[in-house]
C-alpha cells in the first residue's frame, strides 16, 4: 500500500499546466485579472466550496488512459477494492498532497489538494479492475515492452468485463503478435471502437466491420470530390483548378485513417 500511496502522491504532485479554458473560467467567474490567476490559486482557491473547486480542477485531475497506465503497470493483475479507497484519499489529504499548477506565464503554484479532487482522481484510475491470467500472459508477450503499461490500462477498462467481449481484445493481441502486425495505435483504436459501439463478440464485430467500411468509403468518395462553384467569378477568386477546397479536409482524413484501421483489424480478426 505504501508504494501505491507514494505513486499516487507523485502523480498528483507532478506539474500540471492549466489550459486557457480553465484560466478564462477563473477570470470570468471570479473577476480575476489574467496576471493575478497565480495569486488566486494560492490565496483564494483553498477557500472555495467543494463544487467550485471541482469545476476548476476537474479538467486537470480527471485521469486519462495514460494516467491509468501508471497504476495498471504498478498493480499488474492485482486490484485495490473500493472499500480501501477512502483510506487512500484520507492519507493523501493528510500528507498533504500539493498540486503544482502551471499558469501560462510558466510559473508553478503549489495548491493543497482537498478530498473532492483526490476522490475524483482515485475513483477514475480503475484501481478495482482485474486482468484475467490468460489475458495477462498475452500482454506480457506483446512487443515492445514499453507498450505494456498502456496495454494493461486498456485491458483494465470496464468494457472488457464481459467474457465474450474480452475475447475481442485477446484475439487481436494474439493474432497481431503472431502476424507481426501489432500496433499500439490500433489497440487504442480498438478500445475506442468497442467502447463506442459495444460489439457483443468477435463474430459480432467481424460482421459489423464491412458495413462500416462501406459507409466510410462512400463518405470519403463524397467528401474528397471538388465542391462546385456557383459562378465563374467565385471559381476565379478561389484559384480555379488550384482550388484548395479540392484537398481532403480534416474530417475526410480522419475517415481515411479509420478505414485503414478497420482494414487492418479485419485481416487480424479473420486470420
Amino acid at each position: 500500500m505504501s508504494t501505491l500511496i507514494e505513486t499516487l502522491a507523485a502523480e498528483l504532485e507532478r506539474p500540471r499546466e492549466l489550459s486557457a479554458r480553465v484560466i478564462n473560467y477563473i477570470g470570468g467567474t471570479y473577476g480575476v485579472d489574467h496576471d493575478a490567476v497565480g495569486r488566486f490559486l494560492v490565496d483564494e482557491l483553498p477557500k472555495l466550496e467543494d463544487y467550485e473547486l471541482d469545476l476548476i480542477l476537474s479538467p486537470v485531475f480527471t485521469p486519462k488512459l495514460a494516467d491509468q497506465a501508471v497504476f495498471a503497470d504498478l498493480l499488474g493483475g492485482d486490484s485495490v477494492p473500493r472499500e480501501q479507497w477512502p483510506a487512500l484519499i484520507q492519507e493523501l489529504a493528510d500528507r498533504p498532497t500539493l498540486a503544482q499548477l502551471i499558469t501560462d506565464d510558466g510559473r508553478s503554484h503549489p495548491v493543497p489538494l482537498r478530498e473532492v479532487t483526490l476522490e475524483r482522481y482515485v475513483h477514475r484510475l480503475r484501481l478495482d479492475a482485474t486482468i484475467p491470467e490468460s489475458l495477462f500472459k498475452l500482454l506480457d508477450r506483446t512487443p515492445p515492452i514499453g507498450d505494456r503499461p498502456m496495454l494493461k490500462a486498456v485491458a483494465r477498462r470496464a468494457v472488457w468485463e464481459n467474457d465474450a467481449r474480452r475475447n475481442i481484445l485477446a484475439r487481436y493481441l494474439a493474432a497481431s503478435t503472431d502476424r507481426g502486425s501489432y500496433r499500439l495505435a490500433d489497440a487504442l483504436d480498438l478500445l475506442s471502437l468497442v467502447e463506442s459501439h459495444k460489439p457483443a463478440s468477435v463474430d459480432d464485430l467481424v460482421a459489423w466491420i464491412p458495413r462500416r467500411q462501406e459507409a466510410l468509403q462512400e463518405q470519403i468518395n463524397v467528401g474528397s470530390g471538388p465542391k462546385p462553384f456557383f459562378s465563374g467569378r467565385a471559381e476565379e477568386l478561389h484559384g480555379g483548378e488550384r482550388d484548395q477546397r479540392q484537398q481532403a479536409d480534416v474530417r475526410v482524413s480522419a475517415k481515411e485513417n479509420e478505414l485503414a484501421f478497420l482494414n487492418r483489424l479485419q485481416e487480424v480478426l479473420s486470420s
